[in-house]
């Protein structure tokens, strides 16, 4: 897989509910190794961005699987983790707004309020449970890509806040998006 089968809105698949895996088998582990290709290969097409986190729906495979970036802060480091039916068991701590994109919303970038802290239980590839206590950024990496796999974008967290959508600009830097001209009538983001 690579970086041109990730989805993107328009498509009304990011807006359907993934289903739940019922056994880890080689068809999942190879949905998962084809989230973790196409998140590799959007990534070296990207001077100032790092993919993340990739969920199923977004390579048009509606499990409930995300895999996460073992070291997103070494744009080298090609490793990651699965986690599959993932769900949040509990949240703590404030709501912060911070800055998000997604490889399935070409080009725009939010402030989001998320949850400072999470507890998340999922499978693993081996087909056992686990679960892992994020805080900071990893807790936003997992509130956003399970977000994903019940059909909802990270710009809908936005639709009443216009002074929270950005882009960047060719230095890498995030400049505000003017709402009216570039986001509120746009039918590529909301009309999916």
């Amino acid at each position: 897989m690579t970086k041109d089968d990730i989805i993107a809105l328009p498509n009304p698949h990011l807006r359907q509910k993934s289903e739940r895996v019922g056994l880890v088998t080689d068809e999942i582990r190879n949905v998962v190794k084809e989230m973790e290709e196409a998140t590799i290969s959007w990534d070296v097409s990207r001077e100032h961005e790092v993919g993340v986190a990739l969920a199923g729906v977004q390579i048009d495979r509606l499990y409930k699987i995300v895999v996460v970036r073992n070291n997103y802060d070494d744009k080298d480091d090609h490793t990651f983790t699965a986690f599959i039916n993932p769900e949040i068991t509990k949240t703590e701590g404030k709501l912060i707004a911070d800055f998000e994109g997604c490889l399935s919303v070409k080009d725009i970038y939010g402030k989001v309020p998320r949850y400072e802290k999470v507890k998340v239980k999922a499978l693993g590839i081996d087909g056992r449970e686990f679960r892992v206590t994020a805080e900071g950024f990893l807790a936003r990496i997992f509130q956003h890509e399970i977000d994903h796999t019940n059909g909802i974008v990270f710009i809908d967290h936005l639709k009443d806040n216009p002074g929270s959508f950005f882009q960047l600009d060719e230095d890498g830097k995030l400049q505000p998006l003017n709402y009216e001209k570039n986001i509120a009538g746009n039918k590529t983001l909301w009309n999916s």
